[in-house]
Parts: structure tokens; C-alpha cells; sequence
């Protein structure tokens, strides 16, 4: 590997579901981030790391910026906010649609706020004609003079060596910040609790699994190298406890099941799952709550 000269911190910003854990997983070339159809699925800023040539590149992948309705979302669009500043450029990820939404008109306005370099990302190219997205860059051409407008599909992986070329431009002179083989910083009990929140949203419908949040109670690994997890999801209503648990407890088992395989791919060992559900009445709009699971931005 070459020795590590430069560095680009890019942070991802954009409205909910339009893609951007999807791009930083497929950048990174593992999964790091949690995707689900669901809205308003990343909940904390999460830091991918590629290292390319002489160049580390540090991704910032956040929240959807969306209209808060709890001390949660309060939390989520304080982080997006706080993201689109300290970076050296911005990716504004939008879907090939010819309009320039609010969420997109804020986070413009808070690039031009901060004087930060910004590249517009039109995802999702794969679901339209290439026709169309004439007309996309011309909505947000007149917004706004993004130093790049590069079309991409991160599902499908398309685009993604002319946005890094982009963003080469944007790496300075200085330090390795990461160590090689490093691709997050997030924590193994982060990553646990955050894939069996993934497999809730994946497998669970309307608010339920919005209202969710996981504590990993007990991590430690056998002499065999086995690794032991009691994971404990917590809902804000009774009655979702028990969509949760399901009938004879099939929809948690299902959950665990998949959370399980997808930990074991991700720790590269074998792993042994408990998962309880509790209730915590209306825990998103306690700020307590919200700071004991992790969600501070103090």
C-alpha cells in the first residue's frame, strides 16, 4: 500500500432514503451503515474510510435532513447540521428529480453559510431515463454552482470513480487519521445495536420500528473465540412490544436470526444472540432517554 500523504473529510448530506448509506457502504466496499426503504433510517453521523492511493478519504454519513416532531429528530437534524461545517467539501446526494425540495433549498443555504466546496450527487440514475436528468441538472445548476454535478447509482455502483476523482481534488497535505484495515469508527457494540435496528425497520411496518432503540447489554468472546451478545430492544408502547415479539415469539426470532447472520459477517466470528423487548413510554421525547441511548450532541 502506498504511505498515506493526504486526507478529504466529505461529508454526505441529503433528505431521508435518498441514498446515502447505500453510497458510503459501496465506497467503502463493506457494510457499515444500515439501509432500509424506510425513512430516516441513520440516526447517528457515521464515519466510512477508504483509502485510495496516497489519499484516506473520510466519509461522514448522515441523517436525513427532515422536519423534526420529537427530541430525537431534534437531535438527527442537529447532527446534519453540524456535519456541513469543518469538512473539506460537501456531497449534496438528491434523487433525479427536477425540483429543488426544502430540504435541499437548507442544506444549499448552509453550504453558502459555511463557504465549503460542494459536488451535487444525483442518485438513483438507474430508476430514470438519462433524458431526464438534463433537466435535474438544470433545476439545481440555477440553485446553486456546485464545483460538479455527477450522476450516480451507489446500488448499482455506477459513477462512483468519477465522484472519487471529484473528490481527490478536495484531499490536503497531512497525517494518516485512521489506521490501515480501519473502514469506521464506529464502535462493535454500535455496529450490533444498529443491525438489529436495521432488521426491525426491515421487518417491521409504520412506527413501530421508528420508535426503537437498542442497548447491548453484554459483549464478551470464548476462549473459542464464540462471541456472546444480550442485545435489549426497547419500544415506546406496549402494544409494540408485542408486534414485536409476535406470535409465539416468531417475529423476534426472525429479527435475531438475520441480525445474527448479518454480525457474524461483520465480526467474522460465530455468535451467540439474546434479545429481550421493553417498553419505555414515548422514550423519543424524553431528552434522558434519548441521551442514554446514545443520541447526544452535548
Amino acid at each position: 500500500m502506498e504511505e498515506i500523504k493526504k486526507t478529504a473529510m466529505v461529508t454526505l448530506a441529503g433528505r431521508p432514503n435518498v441514498g446515502k448509506s447505500t453510497l458510503v457502504n459501496a465506497l467503502v466496499g463493506e457494510k457499515i451503515a444500515i439501509v432500509s426503504p424506510k425513512p430516516q433510517t441513520t440516526r447517528n453521523r457515521i464515519c466510512g474510510v477508504v483509502n485510495k492511493g496516497d489519499t484516506q478519504y473520510i466519509f461522514l454519513d448522515t441523517p436525513g435532513l427532515h422536519r423534526a416532531r420529537n427530541r430525537l429528530g431534534d437531535y438527527m437534524v442537529n447532527v446534519v447540521k453540524s456535519s456541513v461545517a469543518d469538512v473539506d467539501a460537501v456531497c449534496l446526494l438528491v434523487e433525479p428529480i427536477a425540483k429543488v425540495g426544502e430540504p435541499e433549498q437548507q442544506l444549499i443555504d448552509r453550504i453558502r453559510e459555511e463557504h465549503l466546496p460542494a459536488v451535487l450527487v444525483i442518485n438513483k440514475i438507474d430508476t430514470v431515463e438519462k433524458s431526464a436528468l438534463l433537466e435535474v441538472m438544470a433545476v439545481y445548476s440555477a440553485a446553486y454552482r456546485f464545483d460538479a454535478i455527477i450522476p450516480i447509482s451507489s446500488q448499482e455502483k455506477d459513477g462512483l470513480d468519477v465522484l472519487m476523482e471529484q473528490l481527490a481534488k478536495y484531499a490536503e497535505e497531512g497525517p494518516q487519521l485512521f489506521p490501515d484495515g480501519m473502514t469506521t469508527d464506529q464502535p462493535d457494540r454500535q455496529v450490533v445495536a444498529e443491525i438489529v435496528r436495521e432488521k426491525l425497520l426491515r421487518n417491521l411496518d409504520k412506527e413501530v420500528p421508528h420508535g426503537t432503540a437498542i442497548e447491548v447489554t453484554r459483549f464478551t468472546q470464548r476462549d473459542s473465540g464464540v462471541i456472546d451478545l444480550d442485545v435489549t430492544i426497547y419500544c415506546e408502547k406496549s402494544g409494540h412490544k408485542g408486534i414485536i415479539i409476535g406470535k409465539n415469539g416468531a417475529m423476534l426470532k426472525k429479527i435475531s436470526t438475520h441480525a445474527r447472520e448479518d454480525i457474524e459477517r461483520f465480526m467474522g466470528e460465530k455468535v451467540y444472540l439474546q434479545t429481550w423487548v421493553k417498553v419505555k413510554e414515548n422514550w423519543r421525547d424524553n431528552v434522558n432517554y434519548v441521551r442514554g441511548f446514545g443520541y447526544d450532541d452535548q
